[in-house]
């Protein structure tokens, strides 16, 4: 009896729980990257942060999109993948912003080399023999674009990045029109999607292996990438989401608490510093 007298409490309050728990798997998964762009913003510079972090969520997200249309999952986790869409291709445009200023006599790279509206200097239009004896050849004020696959994720231009993005969302589309009616292949696509996520960290981890630093990596944002896929583990098993989700959940956490670990073993031990004079153009992160 006690019980049902608080149904008017307990009724609500409960419906309440599930609109924040909502809310927070929607917008905390975009939640750890805002120290992160806001030390970029405070110090242009960008070297610090991998940008193949925002390729690995990307690329997840996307396929996740793709694999609700096989197996309606929950519409927060749907909501999630486009909001860190958006939030990724933010991030992505700073650091751009922020890399071409600090680099303005490299050489610029790009997606697509033709077609590229945002390249101010163009191929100069062909001329005869004779006018080209008449009048000295155009030089162009900076270098010309260079598409060069070993750059691949590295390019001069943000629109290069949305190019990227949507040419990799219309081939994954429309293989999944194609064979969206096999279960085979519904499930292959959500495992590669939450695979994918689960590779999160990997670059970040990558990266501070290889210089044998943290430095200009916010801890912020890896101590609430763990906070929060904690979370959102805890938010899969309690929830009963598919078991590709569960798996996704773990793996991140693992990688979190790694690199969590070298931020703990490179400030007691950081690198020495190299004899010589380090060159202007150093060895840039991933």
């Amino acid at each position: 009896m006690e019980a049902q007298g608080l149904d008017w409490l307990l009724v609500p309050l409960h419906q309440l729980v599930s609109w924040g728990a909502a809310g927070a798997m929607v917008f905390g998964g975009v939640v750890p990257y805002i120290p992160q762009y806001r030390d970029i913003r405070r110090t242009q510079n960008a070297e610090g942060f991998s940008t193949h972090v925002c390729l690995v969520l990307l690329v997840a997200n996307i396929l996740r999109i793709l694999f609700w249309f096989g197996r309606r999952f929950e519409s927060p986790l749907l909501w999630q993948s486009v909001v860190m869409i958006l939030a990724m291709l933010l991030m992505l445009r700073l650091c751009t912003e922020v890399r071409v200023a600090s680099e303005l006599s490299a050489r610029r790279r790009c997606f697509a080399a033709a077609d590229n509206k945002d390249e101010e200097v163009k191929a100069p239009p062909r001329r005869s023999c004779l006018a080209s004896a008449r009048s000295p050849p155009l030089t162009p004020a900076s270098p010309p674009p260079d598409f060069d696959p070993q750059h691949f994720w590295r390019w001069s231009s943000f629109s290069d990045y949305v190019q990227c993005v949507l040419a990799f969302t219309g081939v994954a589309g429309y293989i999944t029109y194609l064979s969206i009616d096999s279960a085979v292949f519904v499930e292959t696509l959500g495992f590669l999607a939450v695979l994918t996520e689960a590779m999160l960290g990997v670059p970040q981890l990558y990266r501070n292996h290889r210089h044998r630093s943290t430095e200009g990596m916010s801890i912020k944002m890896v101590a609430m990438w763990t906070s929060g896929d904690t979370f959102k583990t805890a938010y899969f098993l309690l929830n009963g989401a598919p078991l590709q989700f569960c798996v996704c959940g773990l793996l991140q956490v693992l990688v979190d608490l790694a690199i969590l670990g070298q931020a703990c073993v490179f400030s007691r031990h950081p690198p020495k510093p190299a004899p010589h004079v380090v060159h202007p153009t150093s060895a840039k992160a991933l």
